[in-house]
This record gives structure tokens, C-alpha cells and sequence, in this order.
């Protein structure tokens, strides 16, 4: 199958026109698309009822072109938070695809509608761009806001909204329980987590145990391809790590082949991300982390470091 650059990603990652979908369920597949530099967006596409959406679109023309490629519509935008390399393609998005312009009395739970007794997983259609509500006046195009808890249904696959601040005050990730799924955004990478541009590092660290109460088998897709760069940072220091030098290594074939690191999961990542392994002696050892320091003043040593690698 011939390999493709799609348009309007200026980064040299290449795609198979179909090896980047993912059936993580009977009918829910997931389809990585680069965007910008080194971003992922994600087209999620349920093949019973043809029901599309996408998480975290930078910029609307690898979207459309992906759209395109399959004969699909969209039906709805999910933002993890209010960055413009995750929101660029809102507008022109909502715009080609038809969503209402009116946009919600910013709602949330039982108010929206989004769980009740008589209707627990009610229709959002026409209301196309989904975000945090603590980011309704940042994400463009919001029509729906989401909170820590919100359950809703996307094409009979149930979604719960985690709330996981640190790189932004209103981050938010989105996972599909039944398709072992999450969408972390930029607060977990593949062998990192994101900068604190907002939050603490006890905010970061409270998301991050959050994800990782998931089950291990949890397939993370993250916004960005930063898993090399971030594989020579964790090899620095916790050089004896086996599950991490393996995992370097695969991802260094996988770079040289121009294919995608993305999805982790993290089972994986708990074996070999630093940011979840704050009480490893080698790590603490190797950044002078005293022996009683917490998980978070840990955790903020190892963002500082990586920020300075």
C-alpha cells in the first residue's frame, strides 16, 4: 500500500491510507491525522451509523482531506483545551460541516441534559464543538460544554469526561471505557507529560494518577509526536531501565520508517515514563530528588529538568 504525506502537515510523517486506523471496538475506528508540525488530531469514526468526530483539530485542511478520502461528514468537534494548536480548525470545520452557529447557554449535567432519568445519554446533534467548561470563553465555536464527570453517548459508545488540569487550567481527556481508549491531549505524552504553562505540579501529578487508575490495557492517544525526543530524556535518567531501553529502541525504527509512535499504552507508559515513576530511585538519584521529597515536588523537578534538556 503506498505511503502518503497528507496535506497541510509540514512535518515528513508518513501514512499508509489506512494503516493509521485503529478498530478499538466492533464499529468505533480511530484514524491518527498529523497536523502542523508535530501535532495529532484524531478522527473517530463509528461505521454502524457513520457518525464522525475529531479531537483536537489544529487546522481544518488535513481534516477535510482525511473527510474527503472516505466520502465522510462530521457530526462533532472534541477539544481537550483551549490551545490554538488544538482548536485552529474549529471554525472553518463548523463552518463547512453545518453546525448550528447558535451556540448553548453553556450547560452542564442535568441542565444540558447530558444525564437523566427518563433520557441518560440523549443526542447532541447540531451542536457540534464539545470542550471543558472552565474553557468555554477559549475554545472558538464552543456549543457544548463538558465537566469532571459528564457521561455522553457518541454513536452508542459511552464517553466519560476526566478532568486532568496542568498544562491548562481547564484540560480535560476523553475516554471510551468500552473501546480501552483515551484522548489525553497535552497533559500525557508518550514518556512525558505536558509543560505547566497553568497549572502545578500537584494539578499534573492528580491528572496523571487519574489516567493511571485506568485499566492497563488503555490505549492513550496523546496531541503530539514528541516520543523521541522524550525517549532520549527518560534514557538520561533512568538509563537502566529495560522496558524503557526496548521501548527507546522500537521507537527509534518506528521514527526511522516515518511511522507513528502514537497510540502508547499505559501499561507501557507506567513501566517506562518518568513522569509516572516519581518514586524510582535511579530517577531521584540521577536529579538529586531528596529521599522524602512527594510524588509532586518530584514530579515538578523531573517537568523542570525535561524543560531545561
Amino acid at each position: 500500500m503506498p505511503l502518503k504525506t497528507l496535506r497541510g502537515a509540514s512535518r515528513s510523517l508518513r501514512v499508509a491510507e489506512f494503516c493509521s486506523v485503529t478498530n478499538v471496538s466492533s464499529s468505533l475506528q480511530i484514524e491518527l491525522v498529523p497536523c502542523l508540525r508535530d501535532n495529532y488530531a484524531y478522527l473517530l469514526h463509528d461505521v454502524d451509523t457513520g457518525t464522525v468526530g475529531v479531537v483536537d483539530p489544529s487546522m481544518a485542511m488535513p481534516i477535510i482531506d482525511a473527510l474527503s478520502r472516505k466520502n465522510l461528514n462530521l457530526t462533532y468537534i472534541l477539544n481537550t483545551h483551549h490551545h490554538h494548536d488544538h482548536t485552529g480548525g474549529n471554525a472553518e470545520l463548523k463552518a463547512r460541516y453545518g453546525a448550528k452557529s447558535v451556540k448553548a447557554r453553556y450547560r452542564t449535567g442535568y441542565q444540558l441534559g447530558l444525564a437523566s432519568k427518563n433520557e441518560p445519554y440523549p443526542s447532541l446533534a447540531h451542536r457540534q464543538v464539545i470542550g471543558s467548561g472552565i474553557d468555554k470563553d477559549r475554545i472558538p465555536g464552543i456549543d457544548i460544554v463538558l465537566n469532571d464527570g459528564d457521561k455522553w453517548m457518541f454513536a452508542g459508545h459511552e464517553v466519560h469526561v476526566i478532568e486532568t488540569p496542568g498544562h491548562t487550567r481547564g484540560h480535560i481527556s476523553f475516554y471510551f471505557p468500552s473501546s480501552a481508549a483515551i484522548f489525553t491531549g497535552d497533559t500525557l505524552f508518550s514518556l512525558s507529560c505536558g509543560k505547566l504553562f497553568e497549572g502545578t505540579p500537584e494539578q499534573m501529578l492528580s491528572s496523571l494518577q487519574r489516567i493511571m487508575s485506568l485499566p492497563d490495557d488503555t490505549n492513550i492517544y496523546c496531541g503530539h509526536e514528541y516520543t523521541l525526543s522524550n525517549s532520549k530524556f527518560a534514557l538520561s535518567i533512568e538509563p537502566k531501565n529495560e522496558a524503557l531501553q526496548s521501548y527507546a529502541a522500537h521507537v527509534t525504527h518506528l521514527h526511522n520508517k516515518g511511522l507513528p509512535t502514537i497510540p502508547t499504552t499505559l501499561k507501557k507508559e507506567k513501566a517506562c515514563n518518568p513522569f509516572l515513576r516519581t518514586t524510582s530511585s535511579e530517577i531521584r538519584q540521577a536529579l538529586n530528588i531528596p529521599a522524602d521529597a512527594n510524588a509532586a515536588e518530584a514530579l515538578g523537578v523531573i517537568r523542570q529538568a525535561k524543560d531545561n534538556f
